[in-house]
């Protein structure tokens, strides 16, 4: 069956379903503000029981990935996801949900070939690209502090 991309697009545009796209992102906002409301409660109640602001901070973190990659692997993230979307791909629990699916669809090809290399198949690019900006940041403040 050969066709022209117009007449691709056609079909494509018959067949597709309209995006609810208000819906969408009513529920990325309330779904992601309810992760960062839960994350500063749970600020509020690391520094409560005496860690400093910063500590709470890292603790918190822990606290969020924990639990992201706890219902990743229960199968809940993916629920959540398919109605929050970008919801819950900004906060932290985004990069944990990337970096355990992968890691648990290859569970099934070993440990080291399957859950250790697909483990990095997103944290890879991240930390390559991460790394690289922040290293090209660095020098363009050292540079701007020299004048």
């Amino acid at each position: 069956m050969d066709m022209t991309n117009q007449e691709y697009n056609k079909y494509v545009s018959a067949k597709a379903k309209p995006s609810p796209i208000w819906k969408d992102m009513v529920w990325a906002f309330l779904v992601g503000g309810a992760i960062c409301m839960a994350g500063q409660g749970l600020m509020e109640l690391y520094q409560s029981w005496g860690l400093d602001k910063e500590d709470a901070g890292t603790w918190v973190s822990i606290t969020l990935i924990f639990v992201a990659s706890l219902l990743t692997g229960l199968g809940v993230f993916d629920d959540i996801a398919k109605r929050a979307g970008a919801g819950t791909l900004v906060p932290i629990t985004g990069f944990s949900n990337a970096m355990v699916s992968p890691a648990l669809e290859f569970k099934s090809e070993g440990f080291v070939t399957g859950t250790g290399s697909k483990l990095f198949t997103v944290a890879g690019p991240v930390l390559a690209y991460g790394i690289s900006a922040s290293v090209v940041y660095g020098i363009i403040l050292w540079i701007m502090q020299l004048f």
